[in-house]
């Protein structure tokens, strides 16, 4: 049973709203953005070239964690970013309706996207200071689940509002507007509210700015790099992933095409229940029977496995791209199997990071996995539009699978201990 803290600091009070508004900003920059610019007629070449850049700061994000322990303290700093992301909100909205709405858009996505790696930081941090050990433990489901429950609202919510809106007005970028200033209006209630309900932890201050600090910050990594087999890990965090990046810039981009340019001519409505809904739901489902069968089995048992059921259902968008189904429930149902079979073998990645961040500097060296696990999407999505322009869906979806090769051949290369994952 969960203990609470007196009413004032109540974890049930700021951590349900803190990791909600920690999910929202990367799925508005990160999924959102794509099905938006999509609407607005941009190129798939350009949508997966320009928004997978956007994946940056959360790929250098460790390299200035250091400033949120030496700068203030991280209740001001989760509370500054939450309005800051909400004036960048508040910038997209006044945009998108302009002639220069690309680079615009873009450009304060960028803010968008440093506000809220920097936030991600700032909320961790503070969850560790403001919470006992055993009360760590206990909420880590809830943060966990309110963050997806944020993924949800992205993806499906924000896109189905996106796409009724569009159906009143006729106007895309009116519609995508109003959008941006209702999501603004969100982040000034919670930081609001975050400034008034967060607690003081006593431990959350700033850190001395001694020399050994700063010592200290370059060993972090130093002893990263050290680790035995790093090579291999850094190989396997940076290519597990690699034709997933690729396939995870166009679903939305396909879905919504017109059928004589070879998509599935959905709505963005209908994106936002079938891929945004109930494809975040069979995604949730799937991380949470991968984390189940691994405390059963270990990551060194389940690591193939799990890497084949991520990439065996990508066959599915084969079978999307020849057939072009019109019914709605094979589309939602193949895309359900294929998010399930991704959450499933994800989970084995996420575990695995655990097993290289082990040691003295767990909470840094796991920072720095995340790093490379945002270079991993990054990467590889870059040319994703491209190469599906050039080679149209069907042949696209093909040369996914093909781009499995380099991710099963990292994951031969490492070792896992038998145990790790296992409950005794």
């Amino acid at each position: 049973m969960i203990r609470l803290s007196p009413r004032s600091s109540n974890p049930w009070r700021w951590i349900p709203t803190l990791y909600f508004s920690q999910g929202i900003p990367y799925v508005l920059v990160m999924t959102v953005s794509v099905v938006m610019y999509k609407n607005l007629k941009i190129s798939n070449t350009d949508i997966a070239l320009y928004t997978s850049w956007l994946y940056l700061p959360w790929v250098i994000k460790p390299l200035w964690s250091p400033l949120i322990d030496l700068f203030r303290t991280k209740r001001s700093w989760i509370i500054g970013l939450q309005f800051t992301i909400g004036a960048s909100l508040a910038m997209v909205a006044l945009t998108v309706p302009g002639p220069w709405f690309f680079r615009g858009t873009l450009t304060v996505f960028w803010l968008l996207a440093f506000s809220s790696a920097t936030h991600d930081i700032a909320a961790d941090g503070f969850y560790l200071l403001a919470l006992p050990s055993h009360q760590q433990a206990a909420f880590v489901g809830v943060r966990s689940t309110f963050y997806r429950l944020a993924m949800i609202a992205g993806q499906g919510g924000v896109v189905y509002l996106a796409g009724t809106l569009q159906g009143i007005t006729h106007d895309a970028a009116r519609a995508w507007s109003w959008v941006f200033v209702l999501t603004t209006l969100f982040f000034v209630l919670v930081a609001s509210y975050h400034w008034i309900c967060l607690p003081r932890p006593s431990r959350d201050h700033q850190a001395d700015r001694s020399p050994t600090l700063v010592q200290g910050y370059f060993s972090v990594f130093k002893d990263f790099f050290r680790k035995k087999d790093i090579a291999l890990s850094l190989c396997f965090l940076l290519l597990y992933r690699f034709a997933e990046a690729q396939l995870l810039k166009l679903v939305a981009p396909f879905l919504l095409d017109e059928r004589n340019a070879g998509g599935l001519g959905l709505t963005t409505q209908q994106v936002g229940i079938i891929y945004g809904t109930i494809g975040v739901i069979a995604l949730t489902l799937g991380g949470l029977v991968g984390g189940y069968v691994i405390s059963r089995f270990g990551l060194k048992r389940m690591l193939w496995p799990m890497i084949l059921a991520m990439y065996a259902p990508n066959v599915v968008f084969i079978l999307l791209a020849w057939a072009q189904p019109n019914n709605l429930f094979i589309i939602g149902g193949s895309l359900a199997v294929e998010q399930f079979g991704y959450g499933f073998g994800f989970t084995a990645y996420l575990l695995y990071m655990m097993l290289v961040a082990e040691g003295e500097h767990r909470t840094a060296h796991y920072a720095i996995c995340t790093g490379f696990m945002a270079l991993g999407m990054m990467l590889p999505g870059l040319a994703a539009g491209w190469i599906q322009e050039k080679l149209g869906y069907v042949n696209f979806f093909v040369w996914v699978c093909v781009a499995t090769i380099p991710s099963f051949a990292a994951t031969a290369l490492i070792k896992v201990d038998p145990a790790f994952g296992k409950n005794a």
